[in-house]
């Protein structure tokens, strides 16, 4: 098999939680430009117009959902359906996510709850609800958004990363427990990337100053910049949900520019 076909996702269905707007809709673009149809959902009808919007004008013919990931009825359904009419869901890629920065004792159980029910939970229910689908079809591929926050911790984080280091786990044991059925899930640890969430933080700051946290970053990392989803995100993204990473499994691949293995400039 030449090298184009190995990384070719024609005639597969990826659907991609949290995929409206941000990371998941720069992954969806990508997996949709390898070649995927591409579905995605939301937690209300207007973020998925939102996202469906942002879709045509990117030239990608995908389909959007309202659905809550922690509600297991509501997402096992949307995934029967989808498999009734379009056939099956190939690609699942978990990417749907909230954080609460609070300090951890200013945190109730309840908002550490909640964040761990969406950033956990939610990615168990969407593979558990996914899996005997792929098995019928002969095996599939999951991809879980880790991020770099399920190796290492930050103040004011303790929900999202305890969240993260479940995940990363959480991809592991499904590989180990799934992998006889062709099934492979891996992880993606996205570093800092540029997104319009955090766009204020990389302006300059009234002063004319470069802003504490954008130098922060760029310090803290070997390539010296943000990430760019589209750009730097989108090929490990179509590697991990193609037929290139069927040997590949269990495995987090972290694209952070280095982040993880620096230790910072010295001073």
């Amino acid at each position: 098999m030449n090298g184009g076909k190995l990384f070719s996702l024609e005639g597969k269905n990826a659907f991609v939680t949290g995929g409206a707007r941000g990371l998941g809709f720069a992954m969806a673009c990508g997996l949709a430009e390898a070649g995927a149809a591409v579905f995605f959902n939301a937690r209300s009808e207007k973020s998925v117009a939102e996202g469906l919007t942002a879709y045509r004008r990117r030239g990608v013919e995908a389909r959007g959902y309202p659905c809550d990931v922690t509600d297991e009825e509501a997402v096992a359904a949307l995934f029967s359906n989808l498999c009734g009419e379009y056939g099956a869901i190939d690609i699942l890629v978990n990417n749907a996510g909230i954080i609460n920065r609070t300090p951890m004792t200013e945190m109730s159980a309840e908002e550490f709850r909640r964040v761990v029910d969406t950033d956990l939970t939610g990615p168990f229910i969407a593979a558990k609800s996914i899996i005997p689908l792929m098995i019928k079809r002969g095996g599939g591929k999951i991809i879980n958004v880790c991020g770099i926050m399920s190796e290492v911790g930050r103040e004011t984080a303790a929900a999202y990363a305890s969240a993260k280091g479940g995940l990363k786990m959480l991809t592991k044991n499904i590989a180990a427990e799934y992998g006889g059925c062709n099934i492979q899930c891996n992880g993606i640890g996205p570093g800092y990337m540029a997104t319009a969430l955090n766009e204020s933080l990389r302006k300059k700051m009234p002063d004319g100053t470069i802003n504490p946290f954008d130098r922060f970053i760029r310090a803290q990392t070997p390539a010296g910049r943000w990430g760019d989803a589209a750009g730097d995100l989108v090929g490990p993204v179509v590697f991990l949900a193609s037929k290139a990473s069927d040997f590949v499994n269990g495995q987090i691949l972290y694209v952070d520019g280095g982040f993880l293995s620096y230790l910072g400039r010295s001073c």
